[in-house]
């Protein structure tokens, strides 16, 4: 192999992402709308007091079930002392701000890489407010949830600030973690034999 040849195969990166490939995968989507529908799955098992596991593994997406992980994804939910547990693992409204700040983070440089915007940097810290009087049921006018959450980014790219902030506002409206958490979505919790 020629040295002229390995420049000509070597994949168009940035942020880290194939932009042929990402194109690629655009196209297909136009071609096929039925691509685009991916359904996630999740299993949980509540092992003690506020301590539960869930496992993540298989998925269907791109019209197929995946086959690609060879191993599940067990993450451990669990409950710091003063709220009853013994610190197994993050409690379950914190692995709700990770969902958030992840996708957040990929859903802004998958558009980076989209728009051409070459990122340097980009870190995040996010807030959330929650009132237990909602959680115990001592108060139905509180919501047991989140009241609200801020989310913090430091970004250093290659653009002006007013692109940062339009790519900024259409990751907040396309990340599919904020935009579920940021309208009503349908949720059926059911008892199964």
């Amino acid at each position: 192999m020629n040295t002229q040849v390995a420049i000509e195969t070597k994949p168009n990166m940035l942020n880290g992402i194939n932009v042929d490939a990402a194109m690629a995968t655009i196209q297909a989507i136009q071609g096929d709308p039925e691509i685009a529908q991916f359904q996630f799955r999740a299993k949980n098992q509540w092992i003690d007091g506020g301590e539960n596991r869930t496992t993540i593994k298989g998925f269907f997406g791109a019209k197929s079930e995946d086959t690609s992980r060879t191993e599940a994804w067990e993450f451990t939910n669990g409950e710091p002392p003063v709220l009853l547990g013994h610190n197994e693992g993050a409690n379950p409204v914190e692995f709700l701000l990770h969902a958030l700040a992840g996708c957040v983070t990929t859903t802004f440089i998958l558009h980076a890489m989209a728009r051409g915007i070459a990122i340097h940097s980009l870190s995040t810290e996010l807030e959330g407010d929650i009132d237990l009087h909602g959680l115990l049921g001592m108060n139905e006018d509180v919501p047991a949830g989140y009241r609200d959450i801020r989310v913090k980014m430091r970004v250093e790219a290659d653009c002006s600030d007013e692109a940062l902030d339009d790519l900024m506002s259409f990751a907040q409206a396309h990340s599919p973690v904020c935009n579920t958490i940021c309208r009503p979505v349908p949720v059926t919790v059911e008892r199964v034999a």
